[in-house]
């Protein structure tokens, strides 16, 4: 049955404001959205966990007055608990793990009047730029399914791509929320660093290299969330600094002339695929046109001293996830559990000690210093977000046994957007590139600590000059 075709035409402002006029109900929106969910996952395998039941029931006991009332909304399977329903951060080890409270963003995405539908597929522990966890399977590129969505919010990206919804929950630790954007061809903004809750489990995810916040089709959807769900609840570590004014007042804001470093190759030296050259190319004579004034410079960073933090912080992560799982079940994890590149992870990070950790906070504390010194003569760093359009399926399957060619993979794909999460700044991906065989490159841009609204103003720019909106892929 029909209930609002003409849904994709709007974006989720567009969406709430037809609820608040009285012209759809959030009814016609959940069951709009449930139909294209069951008609389009079984080609992309994007939602893994359906909440239709839960759904309907958040409308029937009436929704809050909120900026998205009766906007269809999922979560991302991983960190993002819903009481009374599964997550299963996309391991065998949490299958069937039933969550007992709500967490910080859960509570605030229900309170700005998001019907939470279902879940999104995730890499096993949200450590892939891929989305193929053994416990659902791949999910599926919209614009060709035998390509990546990216990772690890790949199936939050697929599912807004293809049109199931126009805004969907993402994380962010290495680039989560940007890869997929870029992938799918949507706009993903990873905010500065704590601008939005990690709590209550949690203050911080990675060290403070994670962050929770969503991909959109639209500027102002992504704008108008962060505005709903930001600020340090309670008990919060720290918090950035407060933004002068609503995030959504940015778009169409006038952004000044923005002093714009440009960089094209990899922190080895290396060039990245001609489609990404060429994607980095036009969108700095697009800020050129625009009237922002583009050089080409680039903080030096040591790649391998990058890499060894990134393992160290984020394997003592994952091995005291386990950890804490294994006391929650009362039996130890196994290899059985979980995947080949996370038990990996998991056992390296045995062998490192308490100093070597202690020397990685450090590591991440002098990125962000150097690159604190680099933007106080750039208001803006432009870069790749891969260093290849969206890889085919089963180039970084985490089942692999091929430890090197797996890792080898992931640092020519995927080397740019690590950086931004250990010096905590806000980071987006903007879709302005598609390749001759139509798939999508999005162009990085990163602004100053705490300067999102520099960006969400730079993202509408470049939306107005260059739409996107209507690009879509045909299933």
């Amino acid at each position: 049955m029909a209930h609002f075709k003409e849904y994709g035409d709007y974006d989720a402002l567009g969406l709430a404001d037809l609820v608040t006029k009285g012209d759809v109900s959030p009814t016609d929106l959940l069951e709009e959205a449930i139909e294209r969910t069951e008609k389009l996952n079984p080609s992309l395998n994007a939602v893994v966990l359906k909440h239709y039941d839960e759904a309907r029931k958040l409308i029937a006991d009436g929704l809050p007055d909120g900026p998205f009332k009766g906007v269809p909304f999922l979560l991302k399977d991983l960190h993002l608990l819903w009481k009374g329903t599964v997550t299963t951060y996309g391991s065998a080890a949490w299958k069937g793990y039933v969550a007992d409270h709500n967490t910080t963003l859960t509570d605030r995405y229900l309170q700005a009047g998001m019907v939470v539908f279902g879940k999104t597929n995730s890499p096993e522990m949200g450590l892939a730029g891929t989305t193929e966890p053994r416990l659902y399977g791949a999910t599926h590129n919209p614009w060709n399914l035998e390509h990546s969505p990216g990772g690890s919010s790949g199936g939050a990206a697929a599912a807004v791509a293809a049109g199931i919804l126009p805004i969907a929950n993402a994380s962010d630790g290495g680039g989560s929320i940007r890869i997929p954007a870029s992938a799918c061809g949507l706009f993903g903004i990873k905010p500065t660093r704590g601008r939005t809750p990690a709590g209550p489990d949690r203050g911080e995810g990675w060290a403070g290299m994670s962050i929770s916040h969503a991909v959109s089709r639209t500027v102002r959807d992504s704008a108008a969330l962060l505005d709903a769900t930001t600020g340090a609840a309670p008990g919060d570590p720290y918090a950035p600094p407060a933004a002068a004014r609503p995030f959504l007042d940015e778009v169409g804001a006038a952004t000044g002339r923005l002093r714009i470093a440009v960089n094209v190759n990899r922190p080895d030296g290396s060039k990245p695929d001609p489609e990404v050259e060429q994607a980095i190319l036009e969108a700095a004579k697009l800020c050129e046109q625009l009237g922002h004034h583009v050089v080409e410079a680039a903080p030096k960073i040591d790649p391998q001293a990058m890499g060894d933090t990134q393992a160290t912080v984020i394997g003592a992560n994952v091995a005291l996830a386990l950890e804490q799982r294994a006391e929650a079940l009362g039996r130890e994890i196994t290899l059985n559990d979980v995947e080949n590149v996370t038990w990996m992870i998991a056992q390296a990070a045995k062998t490192r000690t308490s100093t070597e950790y202690a020397r990685g906070t450090l590591f991440l504390h002098e990125m962000g210093r150097l690159m604190g010194s680099f933007m106080e003569e750039h208001d803006i760093y432009l870069c790749p977000v891969l260093g290849t359009p969206p890889p085919k399926l089963g180039v970084l399957d985490m089942m692999t046994e091929d430890v090197a060619t797996y890792l080898a993979n992931l640092t020519r794909i995927m080397p740019y957007a690590g950086l931004f999460n250990m010096t905590g700044q806000p980071s987006m991906s903007v879709p302005l590139h598609w390749t001759a065989d139509g798939l999508p490159v999005g162009v990085m841009f990163t602004g100053r600590f705490g300067d999102d609204a520099t960006l969400f103003r730079l993202a509408a720019q470049l939306e107005e000059a260059k739409p996107w909106r209507d690009r879509r892929p045909s299933l």
